[in-house]
């Protein structure tokens, strides 16, 4: 595929026309929008979910399946609320938060200047903390004793799991344990469309080490989380390392460096990779009274493992995908996705609604679907349709005209390039597999 033009990120009002076209095409809609919506809550429509899930795909696909060093796991989001308890959630997971007296406006007290409200200039309260976790209850009755909540993060369900996967896979030092799932964080602030949101998904390893090997990891895996996204198509000027000062690493911390990538907002976190050392073991090892350590046989001694954890963002690597593969043409507009995480891989069209083109070309559609996400349309010119396909990303359209019945070929077209050429339809399926794949 031809490489993507450069763009201005910051210019052009980049982010509306993103916002738009992910509505208008069905990548994204505003939660519950006939009753007005959710502040920091979105869904994703039939394309947005595809391209979703190919992301996700991608990553299991590089974290676990390629790798005999990882193993997954599909932990609960309701888990006993003594987790948040060892982990410091409960006591510590919060925000300063200070409300307007008169427009009644709130905010997170770390993010402004000065005493008066940055919306009417009225006064401040005085700042209080707010713990970002969502409280709900277990049976039937909302009393403390019932109290639960819904999980801020995936990775404690890693940590409290830690001994079952050790022990049923048999697994030795360095080995990590992989997750995908939901997370959620009552935010005051929700903004930036999908960066910032109330309910998101994480893509989350933690990565167990001999202590003393941390640094080694630690450097192998930011230099492998980045290449990841360079792989997948994200511009390199756009995408950069940016290490945490002393002063604002987390207390579990002994390093930590976010993958950012350079959004019309500006430059914001993907991707958190933390050397986390061994605090959360031990917390939960102290807490629960149950021993989560390893015995190392080669050492004839047994110690708390150091973690390494790659952290990133789901909808927050959606939305940079769907911004950095944004391009305006002259006469186009083109979402040019790699073609692995691409919604759709291939539109399939008849040139004419006669002469059994349809039919040859419903044939072909139906092919191809067991090998790719295909779209498959016959109303309009086939100039516009073809603009349909690349404002939704689709890397590769068949057309099937008059010569198909003559000689077996179609026309295939690429998006980046609109280059087109003959080719046999019966070859279609591997063809595209080598262009979209590399097979």
């Amino acid at each position: 595929m031809a490489k993507k033009a450069p763009h201005e990120t910051h210019g052009g009002g980049v982010m509306e026309k993103v916002v738009s076209l992910c509505k208008r095409r069905g990548f994204i809609f505003p939660s519950s929008e006939i009753y007005g919506g959710l502040n920091g809550a979105w869904d994703y429509g039939p394309l947005g979910v595809e391209l979703k899930r190919n992301i996700k795909e991608a990553w299991w696909q590089a974290m676990v399946t390629e790798r005999d060093d990882v193993f997954g796991l599909d932990a609960s989001i309701l888990m006993n609320p003594e987790v948040w308890v060892a982990s410091g959630h409960v006591e510590e997971f919060t925000d300063p938060l200070v409300d307007c007296k008169e427009c009644k406006h709130r905010f997170k007290a770390d993010n402004l200047e000065g005493d008066r409200c940055p919306d009417c200039g009225g006064e401040l309260t005085d700042a209080r903390l707010f713990n970002l976790m969502f409280k709900t209850f277990v049976g039937p009755v909302a009393e403390e004793a019932a109290v639960v909540y819904l999980r801020p993060e995936t990775a404690q369900g890693i940590f409290v799991n830690f001994d079952n996967v050790q022990g049923t896979a048999r697994a030795k030092l360095p080995f990590g344990i992989a997750q995908i799932g939901k997370a959620f964080r009552n935010e005051i602030n929700p903004r930036n469309f999908t960066f910032r949101s109330r309910e998101f998904e994480q893509m989350e390893l933690e990565f167990f080490v001999t202590p003393g090997e941390d640094q080694k990891w630690y450097e192998y895996w930011r230099d492998q989380r980045q290449r990841w996204y360079l792989e997948l198509g994200l511009r390199e000027e756009n995408l950069r390392l940016r290490e945490h000062e002393k002063d604002e690493l987390a207390h579990y911390a002994k390093w930590c460096v976010d993958v950012e990538y350079n959004f019309p907002f500006g430059w914001s976190e993907l991707e958190g990779i933390a050397d986390r050392t061994d605090f959360d073991l031990s917390c939960h090892t102290r807490h629960s009274g149950k021993r989560l350590d390893y015995f190392d046989e080669s050492r004839k001694e047994r110690y708390t493992p150091y973690v390494i954890e790659p952290s990133a963002g789901v909808d927050r690597s959606t939305l940079a995908f769907i911004v950095d593969a944004y391009v305006e043409e002259e006469e186009r507009t083109v979402l040019r996705f790699d073609p692995r995480i691409a919604p759709v891989k291939v539109g399939v069209f008849p040139l004419l609604r006669k002469e059994g083109q349809p039919e040859r070309a419903l044939e072909i559609r139906d092919r191809l679907k067991r090998h790719f996400a295909v779209f498959y349309d016959q109303a309009g010119a086939i100039g516009r349709r073809y603009r349909r396909q690349d404002e939704i990303g689709t890397p590769f359209c068949v057309t099937v005209d008059h010569q198909t019945a003559d000689d077996g070929t179609v026309t295939l077209r690429e998006r980046d390039s609109m280059e087109q050429s003959r080719v046999p339809a019966d070859g279609l399926v591997a063809l595209l597999r080598q262009k979209i794949f590399g097979e």
